[in-house]
């Protein structure tokens, strides 16, 4: 395996890309900001639903690799002798050490901790002494794999509450993971949807790895009222869905939501206070749970 290290300017960066794995016998292509960790580091990412603040880096680092070093000098050379190319630069060219990748992907995935006796464990691993209820669940397409905080703050949730008897409703729901949740903690009937059909046939396989019953389907799924509503997705997209989210929430029912940084909280607030008045329930790194609860008739 040989890697081909590339500078590139922003505007060349998507159509070398492309060549690269079209015409120039790239097994894989990686961008990332050339100006990484300093003072000239761009963000470029925007959230679900707005367009990118930019296509690329004002200076990107594209890493390809290739099956031996021919093909890696072939297309530096094509590359190079192309007149569109002025401002590419090939920063390195050398031997990739063979790896176990998979055994290094697996290490990266350890258990997950997320309440007293509750974790999520990929399948490679056995389930932690003391662990009382798992969700086994490993990387994939879908978003949700217990790392990342906003996860977390959910299943606590659903741990702290209890899910007995529960009408549920996961909307946005990613690998399906908090509607795996809140069937382990016994709610009687689980909708999950999202507008990705990748996510609907995770959450399906997910469901069945876990021995537990939902059903998954398009936004089109949801229907009538719910004893809680969960949503993690991002603060723009939650302010767009206020009145559908709240409209399902059944009387004395919960609406959970996740996704959101700090410091827009009081934004959420405000969009949401028409319908239920939201309240911060939890934190961390940077990101809150925010929950509201509808008066029972």
């Amino acid at each position: 395996m040989f890697e081909l290290v590339l500078r590139s300017p922003e505007a060349l960066v998507e159509t070398v890309s492309d060549a690269l794995v079209d015409e120039l016998e790239a097994l894989s292509v990686s961008v990332e900001d050339a100006d990484a960790g300093s003072d000239e580091e761009q963000p470029i990412y925007g959230e679900p639903g707005l367009p990118a603040p930019h296509g690329a880096w004002r200076r990107s680092t594209l890493v390809a690799l290739f099956g031996d070093a021919a093909a890696a000098e072939r297309a530096a050379t094509r590359l190079l002798s192309q007149d569109w190319t002025t401002g590419l630069h090939v920063q390195s060219l050398a031997a990739v050490a063979e790896q176990d990748w998979v055994r290094l992907t697996q290490a990266q995935f350890a258990p997950v901790d997320i309440a007293p006796g509750f974790w999520v464990v990929p399948s490679w691993h056995e389930p932690p002494a003391g662990a009382q209820k798992a969700i086994r669940l490993d990387p994939g397409l879908a978003f949700g794999t217990g790392t990342h905080p906003t996860t977390r703050m959910c299943l606590r949730w659903v741990a702290r509450h209890g899910g007995r008897g529960w009408r549920v409703l996961d909307y946005g729901c990613g690998s399906g993971i908090l509607a795996i949740g809140a069937a382990l903690h016994g709610a009687r009937a689980i909708d999950a949807v999202d507008i990705d059909p990748a996510a609907v046939e995770a959450a399906r396989a997910n469901a069945a790895a876990n021995g537990v019953a939902l059903n998954a389907g398009g936004p089109e799924l949801a229907c009538g009222t719910y004893d809680v509503v969960l949503a993690n997705i991002l603060a723009t997209p939650l302010k767009l869905l206020a009145p559908l989210l709240c409209g399902f929430v059944a009387p004395g029912g919960a609406l959970v939501l996740a996704g959101i940084l700090e410091r827009q909280r009081d934004d959420l607030k405000a969009a949401y206070e028409p319908w239920l008045p939201l309240d911060v329930a939890d934190a961390e790194e940077g990101w809150v749970l925010m929950t509201a609860t509808r008066m029972a008739s």
